[in-house]
């Protein structure tokens, strides 16, 4: 809130005048009489916003309605407004990092990353997207495409600017899931697009992207991309190079299990919990299963063990077991297995063995590992935001550049996300959902006045579960 507006309503205040408040969007200043009801279906007090008007450093308070309507007014301009606050509002904490890490280019990779968010807008259409929408922050962003690509490979090369965003993110985590996935590229001029093993087995040059989320709220915190042909266990250690994780936890896929990784990480004081090859001999010591918990309704008997200066935790899931025998038992039939084979399998069926530093109780050991399932489904939603750039990734600089922009646009979609799953609307609604009906918002100029339409009820319920307030003026349709 601007100092003359706070005097303003210090001295309304003073006047007698009580329950005004004044609600920023932009750089603008609007004036409710705001107070509370007991809700009965949500059961807690609920705020309610009366708009009054607008306040002007000049004119002052503008009463709600007050022109002529004898002249018409031709609308100037109509942009997009429900979505454009729910953008800002999942960009917000990325800001001020952006300003600091790059004073003299943050508007317009602040512009491009946030066009991304609810669709994969290409570099030619990045301009038009942004000037739908409503300028809330009042930048003004350079956003031709010949421009954004030199940008993009400034941005690239740039890794002080890129690791002081993922040193801040970092800070914030505390629990970590690491994994890898791969992007496909024929380009000629990208040293990285090396041929490489990847789970589809599509031998073409691919690059290496190395993903590392923060487990307590499922927002990604940095982001590598590495030459195709390294193999998942060496990104890890390059990766963990780079950055300091002392004290934290680290959630692994199987495919970093080794003892050269665990001791790795033993080495840099980093706590880790990582499943053992199914083929491992760790899975002959054994483990008695004198303990039970439910992970979504399933039934998972479990146990632990120290051996050395590791502990091992065996979780035996009772569904998924009978689930693999029975597969198993068809292969028999089919022969593609034999009884000896029949029986060694048998043995591990429906088990997970987890290997660990830490000294914790089986439930919550199980429930970090579980917390890897997030960054698979943030990585399916970065390389439908990254393939939008395929026709620009022509060098390696290029690649830096689209992989952190990319980056940036995963973690605002993270952030709509995690409101949502707060709000326990995730299972009816997605981001692109809530940010495709918040868009039926608009905003118009009128020359001398600022209209935002009607607002929907449907929007008014999704935005107070929500808990956020970003519509300046509450009206129902």
């Amino acid at each position: 809130m601007e100092p003359w507006a706070k005097k303003w309503l210090e001295e309304q205040r003073r006047q007698g005048t009580k329950c005004l408040e004044i609600k920023v969007y932009g750089k603008n200043h609007y004036v409710y009489y705001s107070t509370t009801h007991w809700d009965k279906s949500l059961k807690k007090p609920v705020k309610t916003s009366e708009y009054l008007g607008k306040l002007d450093p000049l004119k002052g308070f503008i009463k709600s309605g007050a022109r002529n309507w004898a002249q018409p007014i031709e609308a100037r301009s109509v942009k997009e407004y429900g979505n454009a606050m729910l953008l800002q509002e999942s960009m917000k904490d990325l800001e001020p990092l952006l300003q600091e890490a790059f004073p003299d280019s943050w508007e317009e990779i602040y512009a491009l990353a946030t066009v991304r968010v609810p669709d994969c807008v290409p570099l030619k259409r990045v301009e038009s997207a942004w000037d739908k929408l409503y300028n809330a922050e009042g930048i003004k962003p350079s956003l031709n495409p010949k421009n954004i690509s030199k940008l993009l490979r400034d941005v690239g090369t740039d890794r002080v600017g890129q690791d002081l965003i993922f040193k801040n993110l970092l800070g914030q985590s505390q629990q970590l899931v690491y994994d890898l996935s791969t992007m496909f590229s024929r380009s000629m001029s990208i040293s990285q697009a090396e041929k490489g093993y990847n789970k589809d087995k599509i031998q073409v040059p691919q690059i290496n992207l190395a993903l590392l989320c923060n487990a307590d709220n499922g927002l990604p915190t940095m982001i590598r991309s590495l030459p195709g042909s390294v193999r998942d266990i060496k990104t890890l250690y390059t990766s963990i190079s780079e950055i300091d994780i002392r004290n934290k936890i680290l959630i692994l896929d199987r495919g970093f299990f080794s003892e050269d990784v665990m001791q790795f990480l033993d080495g840099r004081e980093i706590s880790y919990i990582i499943p053992a090859r199914r083929n491992s001999s760790y899975y002959k010591i054994r483990i008695h299963l004198n303990e039970h918990l439910y992970y979504r309704e399933r039934l998972i008997r479990c146990g632990r063990r120290k051996q050395e200066n590791k502990f091992l935790y065996m979780f035996e899931d009772q569904h998924l077991m009978a689930e693999e025998n029975s597969t198993l038992f068809r292969k028999l039939d089919e022969e593609k297995i034999t009884n000896q084979e029949l029986k060694e399998k048998m043995r591990r069926s429906g088990r997970i063995l987890l290997m660990s530093n830490l000294d914790l109780p089986e439930k919550e050991v199980f429930e970090l590992y579980k917390k890897r399932e997030q960054v698979e489904k943030l990585f399916d939603a970065y390389k439908s935001a990254l393939s939008a750039d395929r026709l620009y990734l022509q060098d390696n600089e290029a690649i830096f550049g689209h992989v952190f922009v990319s980056f940036l646009s995963l973690y605002a979609y993270g952030k709509l996300e995690m409101a949502l799953k707060k709000a326990e609307l995730n299972s009816k609604i997605s981001p692109k959902d809530l940010l495709f009906e918040f868009g039926k918002v608009y905003h118009i100029d009128l020359g001398g006045q600022e209209v935002i339409t009607e607002v929907p009820k449907k929007l008014l319920d999704i935005e107070a579960k929500l808990r956020l307030d970003i519509f300046p003026i509450v009206a129902q349709s």
